[in-house]
């Protein structure tokens, strides 16, 4: 097969260069890792003191980085085990994660204490949203002159420099405001944004499944991409139909273990495809009210929303198009109600329940909604092999948490944090430990590590590494 990209010589990226694409029709469809294909991208094994690449584990896969976030923090007597150890027993909001425990490290006792009010009072939210990754103080403004910091993603991703063809992504399924007061003279970007490139630059997420799509698998300038869609839309057409030639070719370079896992991921490619035009086509036809039309491809329940968007960031893991990468489920004070379990209250109303039961009960069962869409997302992390035979969890480190504990209180302290995953076997997951009031930053330096690139003394508002198993 000619090279997609003859202009990429011995002096383009190394990374680019030996990635194996499927290109034609103004669309280039990255391929995972295959262990039969020469000149492959991660060798099962690094050569004797070959120099480790940027964000692989020790066998040479890719190791994943996510920070997952989840708005209004928790109820702590639900969340929290009762017991330490290896030996602790999952709460019932954490309770669908049992399939996964043994990936699971609870990590208690970790603060944001640059979130705490102090002299600049009210707006909690936006502290907690804006601290949670970054770990300063951010500026109390409603103008254009916020300041936050860089987040761990962005120094993680500026480490990897061009190991992929992205180098962090962004995913949101909040409204994303980046203008205008959002809390208590706080400007939105704060609440909006997860992940800042520089103090004065956050990296807008993107919440429309079919654009990260294309982003992913598009080719072209942005208008060509565009036209190109367009064509396959009026002809009804997968992207895998436009490479149907490539793929036969392919198939007579693979192993037996490698064809199941390039159908697997077409598979995949084509289930995405589908959700995302039968969103759309579940609008069409029907009476339009007097307002502009959502964006295309954004499913009507929130539930097949955020689960798109987790398969989304499980495919772009699966075929390396980054390695690091931000999913802000939704900003912190976000209000939405939760019909389809039963809530119809909004979540930031009932997270002041001042102690009524009700209001309690119905917090439990949203933050039990949203830790299941977690188990959704781990569970088939878990599922999909690597190329070094382990699977896609097992190389990652993953953090699901909040920058607010006790929502009732707007507590910072003993932040709800959960790190998923094995990076690669550096990681002893399936325990639950209470540090003694230590920065979450302090679990973002041990992170970074990991990553590789020059060794950071000191992140954010961290006193040290965490010690993790």
């Amino acid at each position: 097969m000619k090279n997609p990209f003859p202009r990429l010589g011995p002096e383009a990226s190394p990374a680019l260069s030996r990635r194996r694409f499927l290109r034609n029709a103004g669309l280039c469809l990255t391929l995972p890792a295959l262990e039969s294909l020469p000149g492959r991208l991660f060798a099962a094994t690094p050569a004797a003191g070959a120099a480790a690449a940027p964000a692989t584990t020790a066998t040479g896969a890719p190791l994943r980085t996510a920070f997952l976030y989840f708005p209004n923090g928790a109820i702590p007597s639900a969340w929290w085990p009762t017991e330490t150890g290896a030996n602790f027993a999952l709460n019932r909001t954490l309770e669908p994660l049992a399939g996964v425990r043994q990936h699971l490290q609870l990590l208690g006792g970790l603060t944001a204490l640059c979130a705490n009010g102090g002299a600049d009072g009210g707006g909690d939210h936006a502290r907690a949203n804006g601290v949670f990754l970054t770990g300063v103080r951010i500026k109390k403004t409603n103008g254009a002159d916020f300041r936050a910091g860089v987040s761990a993603d962005q120094v993680m991703a500026q480490q990897i420099g061009l190991a992929t063809p992205f180098r962090s992504l962004e995913l949101s399924c909040d409204t994303i405001l980046n203008v205008g007061t959002c809390d208590t003279d706080y400007a939105c970007v704060y609440q909006h944004n997860l992940a800042w490139s520089s103090p004065t630059t956050p990296l807008t997420p993107e919440v429309n499944p079919r654009m990260l799509f294309e982003r992913m698998f598009g080719a072209g300038t942005p208008k060509e991409r565009a036209q190109n869609l367009l064509v396959r839309q009026q002809q009804k057409r997968s992207v895998l139909d436009f490479i149907q030639s490539d793929m036969r070719s392919l198939a007579g370079e693979l192993n037996g273990r490698d064809r199941d896992k390039i159908d697997e991921y077409f598979t995949s490619v084509r289930d995405i495809e589908l959700r995302i035009q039968a969103a759309e086509q579940a609008r069409a036809g029907r009476p339009q009210p007097n307002v502009d039309a959502p964006e295309a491809g954004i499913p009507g329940s929130y539930t097949d929303y955020v689960r798109l968007m987790f398969d989304m960031l499980h495919l772009a893991f699966l075929t390396d198009n980054t390695r690091v990468a931000t999913f802000m489920i939704a900003g912190d004070g976000n209000n939405r109600e939760f019909a389809e379990i039963g809530v119809n209250d909004g979540h930031h109303n009932l997270s002041h329940h001042g102690g009524k039961q009700d209001w309690i009960d119905k917090v439990e069962k949203i933050d039990r909604w949203y830790v299941t869409q977690l188990a959704y997302f781990l569970e088939k992390m878990a599922a999909t092999k690597d190329i070094d035979g382990n699977s896609l969890l097992h190389n990652s480190q993953i953090v699901y948490g909040s920058g607010n504990a006790d929502g009732n209180r707007h507590t910072h302290g003993n932040l709800p944090i959960i790190l998923a995953g094995h990076a690669g076997g550096a990681l002893k997951p399936g325990a639950y430990t209470k540090f003694n009031d230590e920065p979450v930053t302090n679990l973002y330096l041990n992170m970074m590590d990991r990553v590789g690139g020059a060794r950071i003394g000191r992140f954010g508002d961290s006193t040290g590494r965490l010690k993790l198993a």
